[in-house]
């Protein structure tokens, strides 16, 4: 009997771009493609709902390998990165130095220690350095920058005299006075910026691996900038360094191979993997703009972007705090595809008390997890030939990129952070993303979608300031530092501070399918603000439901049925509570809501509503009687 063997080009031939499309319309039944399905990013460039082979044509990010300029698709050839752990030894080493030892042996390979400029000594550094190998982690420091080339000076003296090879140490001392100008409002001359970074570069010379220069754009992500926006300030910011060093005199491959790049990473996935991609190609094009009078070897390995990636602050939350887990986790898979070289995973509870053993403890694990169970890093740049990604790391590159050359256009990073430019820009955004919070368009599980019906959270919160920043707060605006959920959190602790908890009473009635889901509609939205949310079966009558209400002592009654039958039964539940101490809510918008209005109904919850608006004049109704 004869074989049939199949063959896959013929028996299935290629179908064009084309065709795709025209099914596809077919199928949305007259709607707009490009209204349906073609996705208007916050990044501000257009993302397709498909896209082919063909797509990747003219792509300057698929014609390198790994290792190899312009390093879109990683500057090592291995997917290896460091877990951190950053450790507060602010008031005392020999404690820091306790916990340090203590992580090392439970997976950490990446120390980070944030230290009061006035304990820095030679004693300070040998007690909170003793019994660690430096030649074995990373040992990144975050200290004020007038002392960064102090302690440069102390760690080249303290590795000499362990006879460590200066060769075999690797770390970062992060200095940075642009950043302290953003959180803390004091000006610095540009003179002074580049004295500190310069006299740092210098005192850390003997420590070749050592990246002493910081551009911390994670605080611009902690503050609610978008990757294109953090990743546009993030290479003006390294720019503006790298100009400042070489005006000096410093060899461009010296100021280049100083830099460290700590940034943020937030919950927009895909998006996230494609902006660290296009930030290395990025990257390595400014650096190799300073090559005058060549591209030399040494620059060329300067050009590679070394990446700290920390998972974002400002999408964590109080309420349902282990939801911050979910969050934290998808950001650290993102930043593991994307081949950074270093990950500080934020603890779950940072936002209401000094993260806790145990959430430090899952913090190292969920790094570990993805090394040893899903093994992220044993393949190098997984997001290479993606048509998906890659056309997504062209399109952020280029919008980043455009961003960058209007910073330049107005005379640069430092320019900008002087005049209040960065700071009010990053303000505007997060007055946005605020407003979508408010409104639903950005989802925050647990916080204004979803909450946890019956937490409580005024009791576990505590001080969380790490105090780490020395001076006072100077003339120049400073960043925002608010987090999504804020208002939502705020509004809700003000429901659970009250004399009596307030009660939202489901008066559900009519057709069966709708007044099931009005309902539960109407508990996730009321639940948002904190009020015990009480759902039925269905009442036969209004009568009857109203007084359930009342029995059950609610101070909100959400009328849930449908459009059709609201226009008899809304009217009939406001002749009998008109007047009364209760609030009346009609769940959806139906055709008949100009009618209902015009007899004094003035409350409807639906899917256009601003939550958080709506939900504050509840409050400022039931509170203030």
């Amino acid at each position: 009997m004869a074989e049939n063997k199949l063959n896959l080009l013929a028996d299935f031939p290629a179908i064009s771009t084309k065709t795709w499309k025209e099914k596809i319309i077919t199928d949305l039944k007259g709607a707009d493609f490009e209204k349906k399905l073609v996705w208007r990013t916050t990044e501000g460039f257009n993302v397709q709902p498909f896209y082919r082979q063909e797509d990747l044509k003219g792509l300057k990010t698929t014609v390198s390998a790994p290792g190899q300029f312009p390093y879109v698709r990683g500057t090592k050839e291995t997917n290896e990165w460091a877990i951190r752990q950053n450790i507060c030894a602010c008031k005392n080493a020999r404690k820091a130095n306790a916990k340090a030892l203590e992580v090392l042996n439970k997976g950490i390979t990446s120390l980070g220690f944030c230290m009061d400029a006035e304990k820095l000594n030679y004693r300070f550094i040998k007690n909170l350095l003793e019994g660690i190998d430096a030649r074995a982690i990373n040992i990144n420091f975050t200290i004020c920058p007038c002392k960064a080339p102090e302690l440069a000076s102390i760690l080249v003296r303290y590795f000499g005299r362990m006879k460590y090879d200066f060769k075999a140490v690797r770390g970062t001392i992060n200095v940075d006075p642009m950043k302290g100008m953003l959180l803390q409002g004091k000006k610095h001359t540009r003179a002074e910026v580049a004295e500190r970074l310069v006299a740092t570069v210098k005192a850390a010379k003997a420590l070749v691996n050592y990246r002493v220069v910081g551009v911390n754009s994670v605080i611009l992500n902690n503050s609610g900038a978008y990757c294109a926006q953090e990743l546009a300030y993030a290479l003006a910011w390294g720019a503006e360094y790298m100009t400042m060093m070489t005006e000096t005199g410093l060899p461009n491959y010296l100021a280049a191979r100083n830099i460290r790049f700590n940034m943020g990473v937030g919950g927009n996935y895909f998006m996230e993997i494609a902006k660290f991609r296009a930030a290395r190609m990025l990257w390595a094009k400014i650096v190799e703009a300073y090559k005058a009078p060549a591209f030399t070897a040494a620059l060329k390995e300067g050009a590679k972007m070394n990446v700290c990636a920390e998972t974002s602050r400002f999408n964590m939350t109080i309420f349902d705090a282990y939801v911050n887990l979910l969050r934290s986790q998808t950001e650290t898979m993102s930043a593991a595809l994307a081949g950074v070289d270093e990950i500080v995973v934020t603890p779950f509870d940072v936002t209401y008390e000094q993260p806790t053993d145990f959430a430090e403890r899952i913090a190292r694990n969920q790094q570990l997890m993805l090394k040893e169970e899903a093994h992220f890093d044993k393949v190098v740049d997984p997001a290479a030939g993606s048509y998906y990604l890659e056309n997504l790391t062209a399109s952020i590159a280029a919008e980043a990129w455009k961003q960058f050359l209007a910073i330049q256009e107005q005379g640069g990073m430092y320019e900008m952070v002087v005049s209040n430019k960065v700071q009010e820009a990053i303000a505007a955004n997060l007055k946005t993303r605020l407003s979508d919070v408010a409104k639903r368009k950005e989802v925050l599980l647990g916080s204004n979608q979803f909450p946890n019906f019956n937490e409580k959270a005024a009791k576990k919160i505590k001080a969380t300031a790490c105090g780490c920043c020395c001076g006072e707060k100077g003339e120049l605006m400073t960043l925002p530092c608010t987090r999504a959920a804020e208002e939502f959190e705020t509004l809700r602790l003000e429901t659970e501070g009250a004399k009596k908890q307030l009660v939202a009473f489901m008066l559900t009635i009519g057709n069966l399918a709708m007044r099931i889901a009005r309902a539960q509609f109407s508990c996730n939205f009321l639940a948002c603000a904190g009020y015990k949310v009480i759902d039925n079966n269905g009442f036969k009558t209004v009568k009857e439901g109203i007084k359930a209400a009342r029995k059950a002592k609610a101070d909100i009654i959400v009328l849930c049925s449908s459009d059709d039958e609201y226009a008899t039964f809304a009217p009939e539940a406001w002749k009998q509570l008109e007047g009364a101490k209760e609030i009346f809510i009609v769940a959806g918008a139906p055709a008949c809501m100009e009618d209902l209005q015009k007899l004094g109904i003035q409350n409807f919850i639906h899917v256009k509503c601003n939550v958080l608006d709506t939900l504050k004049s509840f409050n400022a109704q039931l509170l203030n009687k």
